[in-house]
């Protein structure tokens, strides 16, 4: 397994008010707008006393002492404590470059509607610093990075839903909490489940990224029943609202790649953000997609399109992590959306949403004539 090139960092002890010791973590890569090109290497790594029962749990261990990166042990992965910072939004910032190796004790998927059936968790967290990211609200006060290190287990469940669903298709996304390519050189995760759903004659996988790190697949005995998925948006949403990510360039280029080793490729549109130029912008993005692609990879292509969102409880997060963000979040300007457990969340009105819809699907059809756009939510 590729070990990552390690950038140290620095911990410095400060004393607060109280005088009480406080610890803070720096080095070259803390802030997430210098990552585009970077793997993604923890500052500090927790551990659950069980992880060091698994092979690959005793690896990582062996890897991050040897690298010199301080580990600390934690009772569970859902309960971390000791991440330095003074204020919420420097422990946030400190969470993100945090890595916790457990455990994977629920079996129990989520499903995943309109993508896959299920959610297959092989990871929780993301190091990207997206605005608008639903992860916001949904790690909430954890937004350190999990990796799982029970793998086998996680494989024999989803083989045991595969099984209760004959003879239909199973379909299973490896994206719903996290980015998995962002962390596939610490753990190896996603190349096992894309060669287990291989092996699968009713299983699928299904996952999306907005990183470029994809070389380590490019091998991986698909059997092309893993569709390989890129995020994309136009230059004004990926400057803005999208540190820690990679490049425009970078995750077609990625795409191109993966379009060559033989996956069912797809790219998720989101969020589709209502701003000033946005026509341009959007058909820009479909345009240069599409002189950036081989006949081949536009043969077998999906498309998912996705308005932007927002709940209260995530604004009020979004606008305390990130206070200079642009990101326009007026309710007042919103149609409200009901879902799911009497929830719901802002959603453009229907006169921008269609204009929006109708748009994407006139540049599509025009610009890849034999993709399948498989919704628009």
């Amino acid at each position: 397994m590729p070990t990552a090139v390690l950038e140290r960092p620095t911990v410095e002890t400060t004393k607060d008010a109280a005088n009480h010791p406080v610890t803070k973590i720096t080095n070259a890569t803390a802030e997430a707008t210098d990552q585009r090109s970077k793997k993604f290497v923890p500052d500090m790594v927790f551990f659950e006393p069980g992880a060091l029962e698994y092979p690959l749990g005793k690896e990582l261990y062996a890897r991050y002492e040897q690298e010199g990166i301080p580990i600390k042990m934690t009772t569970s992965h859902n309960q971390v404590r000791g991440i330095p910072g003074e204020t919420d939004t420097e422990q946030y910032r400190n969470a993100k470059r945090t890595l916790v190796v457990g455990v994977r004790k629920t079996m129990k998927f989520e499903q995943s509607k309109p993508s896959a059936e299920y959610a297959i968790p092989l990871a929780t967290g993301c190091a990207a610093h997206c605005h608008y990211c639903y992860l916001n609200t949904n790690v909430g006060t954890k937004p350190y990075i999990r990796v799982y290190v029970n793998t086998d287990e996680i494989l024999a469940q989803a083989q045991k839903y595969i099984k209760e669903r004959e003879p239909e298709i199973t379909r299973f996304e490896a994206a719903c909490t996290s980015d998995p390519i962002g962390i596939e050189h610490i753990t190896g995760n996603l190349k096992r489940t894309i060669e287990f759903m291989g092996e699968q004659p009713l299983g699928r996988l299904r996952f999306v990224t907005k990183f470029h790190h994809v070389d380590s697949l490019l091998d991986a005995k698909h059997n092309k029943h893993t569709r390989f998925r890129f995020s994309m948006n136009a230059d004004y949403v990926i400057k803005n609202f999208e540190p820690g990510t990679s490049t425009f360039e970078q995750r077609i280029e990625a795409a191109e790649k993966v379009a060559r080793a033989g996956y069912p490729l797809g790219f998720i549109l989101a969020p589709l953000y209502w701003f000033e130029g946005w026509q341009e912008g959007y058909t820009d993005l479909l345009e240069r997609l599409s002189s950036k692609l081989s006949d081949e990879a536009k043969s077998d292509l999906t498309f998912e399109l996705i308005q932007h969102r927002f709940t209260k409880i995530a604004k009020s997060l979004i606008l305390a992590r990130y206070p200079k963000t642009k990101l326009e979040m007026n309710e007042e300007e919103r149609k409200y959306k009901w879902g799911k457990y009497g929830k719901g969340k802002y959603v453009y009105p229907d006169l921008k949403a269609h204009a929006l819809k109708a748009h994407m699907e006139k540049e599509i059809q025009r610009l890849f004539p034999m993709a399948r756009i498989e919704y628009f939510t």
